[in-house]
């Protein structure tokens, strides 16, 4: 099945992409997870409220208080209060949390499976996953 195949090579590039990275995260102490959701503040962007960051990982307020918390201890990002709203708490990036994330994008570009795509069929691959993304945001 066509399907099944496009699924099981979505999980085995994002496997590869994940085990070359290893030596990445070992050396700033990230796990994938931890990798991940520092990847998802973006600091173009008003730093997330907690209640954003838990949609965007897909996962529940205490699990991502555990991440949060880890992030916090290798000093990437601050816990602080949402000035919009006293009672929401937002994650910050920090000097170095922007380095690391940085770090961390520049690191898995250079290393992805994508990577050896031109760029007609990386913006193809957009396309269709933009497409994917769009179907099941609802």
């Amino acid at each position: 099945m066509d399907l099944l195949a496009v699924v099981a090579a979505a999980f085995e590039i994002e496997m590869r992409t994940t085990e070359r990275l290893t030596g990445f995260l070992a050396e700033h102490r990230l796990t994938p997870a931890t990798a991940h959701a520092l990847w998802a503040i973006d600091p173009a962007e008003p730093p997330p409220s907690m209640k954003v960051m838990t949609d965007r990982l897909h996962c529940n307020a205490p699990n991502l208080t555990f991440l949060a918390n880890q992030l916090i201890d290798r000093g990437l990002v601050t816990r602080d209060t949402d000035p919009a709203d006293r009672r929401s708490r937002v994650l910050a990036l920090t000097t170095r949390g922007r380095d690391v994330r940085a770090e961390l994008i520049r690191a898995t570009l250079a290393i992805t499976p994508y990577a050896m795509l031109d760029s007609d069929e990386i913006a193809q691959l957009k396309d269709l996953l933009g497409r994917v993304m769009d179907a099941s945001a609802g």
